[in-house]
């Protein structure tokens, strides 16, 4: 294997300094995951990355990169000193993109970044060598470990891009320098630090300055905001492809048909009808897809194998995975289909959510109540700023939330969702997760359909890991009480 980096490289990208001869087979910011031959970036975050360098040249890493000798680290032990350790990552990444003749994409969005970027790797890998990260390392730091990470003879590289601030995509996708850029969709999600969604989609489109001369700009057509995001390409001289169900749509939505656990879609490109399907249940899945699709087709490769490829995608933990948990190991039917969407959550993928539970089909006839019900546990909806209250109560109005046969809320803000709700259909409320996940085993029933869905910091995944431990254990608490799930 010809080495990712070697002293000589590292030095010469960052400025720094090394004594010591090494060859690096990858790059690591973590001990927990480091391989043997990896270099070891001391990155500074929640905990000080100097803390953690001895365990990794013990774990071992051929060397690290520190801006001053740790403590319990010999002088003479190979150690890549640079004055700050971010700024040298960043300094690598920008090596590592102009080593390569990959043909890069760049992919931003307020929903469906990620799944975007792990559909596009499906679809890409079978056409060429393809980079991508392996989970959503869009920030700051993220980025540039891809990019650092990415090895010479790369033929496609998919680089995710993120943001919770004004001003954070522009730096990122300089770094990147896309060939492709494509934007999933604008929604309320970091809300409280922009003046409006129309700033979120000033944000998003600043990953067109980074385009690469003669780059193409993959836009949603279908949204609000669409007209800004077409006028910073337009701007950035992008060659522009649209996606969506408009009209003028390059690549137009023609038809979804969700079944329990695929989506199929019909579309067209130009006159070209396109059938393909995506394995998990859900329109907005079908729109990312969809984009997938457009900027695979902007790359030039073979069109019926990428719309077969797409089908290899599977939602990643916490984004709508779907599983089924046993409640009685000598009962094979007594199962419950559990939707895990806990990863995040804003106005936008919330009605997602639901419309992928309401399509859902529960189990009738099996159970304690011989009455499937489809079971909605919602969390809080995160940094949505001064109209937070009314984007909560807001769901109450959606014609998909009347689907649901019953409805737990989790946190202060869906306290004002489970206010709104009729009694029939109102389940349990409290203010923090740890108190529904302890309830667990009495909310769910055989033949349930049940999602979970908040944002990360609501912590509803706690409610996710409590349902799949029902499982676990054979489910030998598990009773309902009533309908609504309190005894």
């Amino acid at each position: 294997m010809n080495p990712l980096w070697t002293r000589d490289t590292a030095v010469q990208a960052t400025g720094g300094t090394c004594a010591t001869d090494w060859q690096a087979t990858g790059v690591s910011i973590d001990t927990r995951t480091l391989a043997p031959g990896d270099l070891f970036v001391a990155l500074s975050d929640q905990r000080d990355g100097h803390e953690f360098v001895a365990r990794a040249l013990a774990a071992g890493a051929v060397a690290a990169m520190v801006s001053r000798i740790p403590d319990g680290v010999a002088p003479d032990a190979p150690l890549l000193l640079v004055p700050d350790v971010l700024a040298a990552l960043g300094d690598m990444a920008r090596v590592a993109r102009a080593r390569t003749d990959a043909r890069v994409i760049g992919i931003t969005g307020s929903v469906g970044k990620t799944s975007a970027k792990e559909m596009l790797r499906c679809v890409l890998a079978g056409q060429g060598r393809t980079h991508a990260a392996e989970a959503s390392y869009n920030n700051h730091w993220g980025v540039p470990l891809t990019l650092a990470r990415m090895p010479a003879d790369t033929e496609f590289a998919v680089i995710e891009m993120g943001m919770n601030h004004p001003g954070e995509i522009a730096p990122l996708t300089a770094m990147t320098r896309p060939h492709v850029a494509l934007i999933t969709t604008v929604a309320a999600a970091h809300l409280e630090a922009f003046d409006d969604i129309d700033g979120i989609a000033r944000e998003k489109a600043a990953i067109f300055a980074g385009l690469e001369p003669g780059g193409i700009a993959i836009v949603n057509l279908d949204l609000p905001t669409t007209p800004i995001l077409l006028a910073e390409a337009r701007a950035q001289g992008a060659t522009i492809l649209g996606y969506g169900r408009a009209e003028s749509a390059d690549y137009r939505l023609t038809d979804i048909t969700l079944t329990a656990d695929s989506t199929v879609v019909q579309a067209l490109h130009g006159e070209e009808r396109m059938l393909f399907k995506v394995m998990s249940p859900g329109s907005h899945f079908a729109m990312n897809a969809l984009g997938v699709l457009a900027t695979a087709g902007a790359l030039d490769t073979d069109p019926a194998l990428a719309a077969c490829d797409i089908a290899k995608w599977a939602p990643p933990p916490g984004r709508g995975t779907r599983e089924t948990v046993p409640l009685d190991a000598g009962e094979p039917s007594l199962t419950i289909e559990l939707i895990d969407d806990a990863f995040n959550a804003n106005p936008t993928s919330m009605v997602a959510a639901l419309e992928v539970l309401a399509a859902s089909q529960p189990v009738q006839g099996i159970g304690r109540i011989a009455q499937g019900r489809r079971i909605a546990i919602l969390g809080d909806m995160l940094e949505l700023g001064p109209d937070e209250v009314a984007m909560h109560r807001a769901i109450g109005d959606l014609p998909t939330i009347g689907a649901a046969d019953l409805v737990h809320c989790v946190g202060p803000l869906m306290k004002h969702l489970w206010d709104t709700l009729p009694g029939d259909q109102r389940g349990v409320w409290v203010a923090a997760a740890p108190e529904l996940a302890a309830q667990a085993h009495r909310l769910v029933d055989a033949g349930d359909i049940v999602l979970v869905k908040g944002s990360k910091g609501s912590k509803v995944s706690l409610v996710v890991d409590a349902i799949r431990k029902l499982g676990h254990r054979g489910a030998r608490n598990a009773h309902p009480a009533g309908q609504k799930g309190i005894d």
